[in-house]
């Protein structure tokens, strides 16, 4: 019997650290991840929130390996975040990343942590070649594969929907546990009344730094006043910047002549930019894929499975190039197990997720 190819990942561009095992089908043997939460109305800082880091990563790969029932023995690539995301916290994955590779003699896979976002998105709901809304804390952006790349289509011109909700849960001092972005959500279900803020797309290109500073300001002028509640204030931010989400990717889809959509990221989460997507791809005849908060939220088996996709098919890191950098934009990565499913030449991988 032929010995599957297993890779270990380290995920910690943001307030996540987490280390995954995977198998080249897809098989996730183990996923912990640990969450740096901060208290309510703060954010988290690059220094404090690599600190977390360091103390749990080791703890989470000795779990990591025994979950997944291996030693490193078993290991083919060790595989982790190179960016985007926030320096220090980034810092943390490359060391020890290094240091396991001399320690076990093992290859280095560096991996762009949007194209991993995406990947673990496509095998994990069968999705083949949709369009991609990615939708995350330090990230928007549409995007589709073409020759080899991942293309962004439109993205945010200033900050990311994650953050703009985020910043929004601090100003109402709601909590971080398990996530500000998920209290949004659950206080929105309660909303009743909608409050007209700003909409602001630009040709393929959304902006949300404005709508941030106009529902701050209406926020201390209207619930001074219980002219409104804070449900229905992040009832109408939700509704407004999903809608703006939902055009620019219904464009994109009409542009690539595409048919289903995959959201990946963390805010993908939400259960109310699902219900929007999914209306719109059904009105246009085609589906919507989507995963719960084990794929969606940042995790290190989606940087194990996409490192592994690379390694595969020839692609390694050397251990001086083993760095990391806080901007790495998606299509910068050359996607050539994508390329060989396209030519079907892929060796069985073409299978990979269907």
């Amino acid at each position: 019997m032929e010995k599957k190819m297993i890779a270990l990942g380290f995920e910690g561009s943001a307030n996540k650290i987490g280390v995954g095992v995977v198998t080249l089908d897809g098989t996730i043997l183990s996923n912990p991840r640990h969450t740096y939460i901060t208290p309510p109305g703060q954010g988290f800082l690059p220094r404090e929130t690599a600190q977390h880091h360091l103390q749990h990563v080791l703890p989470l790969v000795k779990s990591a390996l025994k979950e997944a029932q291996i030693t490193s023995d078993d290991i083919d690539c060790l595989c982790y975040t190179k960016g985007p995301g926030m320096g220090a916290p980034l810092q943390v994955s490359a060391i020890v990343v290094r240091v396991l590779s001399l320690l076990w003699k093992k290859p280095i896979v560096a991996v762009n942590h949007c194209v991993a976002h995406i990947e673990m998105g496509r095998i994990v709901t069968g999705a083949v070649d949709p369009v991609v809304l990615y939708v995350s804390g330090g990230n928007t952006q549409v995007i589709a594969y073409s020759e080899g790349r991942y293309r962004i289509f439109g993205e945010t011109i200033d900050i990311a929907v994650g953050n703009c909700l985020d910043r929004f849960a601090r100003v109402l001092t709601l909590s971080n546990d398990p996530s500000p972005g998920y209290n949004i959500e659950q206080l929105a279900k309660k909303g009743e009344k909608f409050i007209d803020l700003p909409y602001v797309v630009k040709g393929m290109d959304v902006s949300f730094s404005g709508i941030l500073s106009y529902i701050e300001a209406t926020a201390e002028e209207k619930l001074k006043n219980n002219e409104c509640s804070p449900a229905d204030l992040c009832y109408s931010l939700q509704e407004t910047l999903f809608a703006m989400l939902v055009e620019i990717t219904e464009r994109a889809m009409a542009h690539c002549d595409s048919k289903d959509v995959l959201i990946v990221g963390g805010v993908g989460c939400n259960e109310r930019l699902q219900e929007m997507m999914r209306v719109m791809c059904s009105e246009r005849g085609g589906r919507l894929f989507a995963t719960d908060d084990r794929y969606c939220i940042d995790n290190g088996a989606m940087i194990a499975y996409t490192g592994l996709l690379a390694y595969a098919h020839g692609s390694t890191t050397p251990l001086e190039e083993s760095t990391f950098t806080q901007r790495f934009r998606t299509d910068e990565v050359h996607a050539i197990w994508r390329e060989e499913q396209e030519s079907g030449d892929s060796s069985g991988l073409a299978d990979v997720g269907k």
